[in-house]
């Protein structure tokens, strides 16, 4: 089979709110008010974040953006910026995962709402080209998900029809619109529920573990 990951939330570390508690302790007392200031700063990967993602503003845009509408300074918004790299480490249960289904036969891809330096970064600082065959990142291609657009190049880019992709993604809306181009999809929620539930699905035995 081939199977697409997602990057944030799934293979490498995000959670936004714990993040900022600890970036921004000056704004971010804890995870809760954590949560409540990515809903203002991240808009839920819309508006100026969601530009940055699709690579139709760079990084000094960015930031511009958000000091303009938060009303935050803009060397405090540099500074959340400039972190994020950092926060995207590999998350040593999905990386086993990637090992066992590579063990097993299938085909590994990735599809990734990135801005351009970040996936520099990850090209650099980890083993993708070990990981998978190849990926799409937004950043790069100027368009994210969860628009139908993505979709349909990675399907072109990866050589595979939708029907044959299994896409694991940790945003519903994402899995929703794979589901309605026909992928077949598992929402992501930790690596350990990711692991039992395409063990049950038969794509790899406990024996790849």
């Amino acid at each position: 089979m081939n199977i697409v990951f997602d990057f944030g939330g799934v293979v490498f570390r995000w959670h936004p709110p714990s993040f900022l508690a600890r970036v921004w302790p000056q704004r971010v007392a804890d995870e809760v008010q954590g949560a409540a200031v990515a809903a203002e700063f991240f808009e839920n990967y819309g508006g100026d974040w969601g530009a940055f993602d699709q690579g139709l503003i760079d990084a000094p845009t960015v930031i511009e953006r958000i000091a303009a509408r938060t009303g935050w300074p803009a060397e405090e918004v540099a500074q959340v910026v400039a972190a994020v790299p950092d926060e995207l480490q590999a998350q040593a249960g999905t990386v086993a995962l990637i090992e066992a289904l590579k063990q097993a036969g299938h085909r590994l891809f990735f599809l990734s709402n990135m801005p351009e330096p970040y996936a520099d970064h990850l090209e650099r600082s980890q083993p993708l080209a070990q990981w998978f065959e190849q990926g799409v990142f937004s950043g790069r291609v100027k368009v994210s998900k969860p628009r139908a657009e993505i979709f349909d190049l990675a399907c072109r880019q990866f050589g595979v029809n939708a029907q044959s992709c299994l896409f694991l993604d940790d945003h519903p809306a994402n899995i929703e619109a794979a589901q309605a181009l026909g992928w077949q999809t598992l929402l992501f929620r930790t690596p350990e529920q990711a692991r039992e539930e395409l063990q049950a699905c038969g794509l790899f035995s406990p024996v790849a573990q």
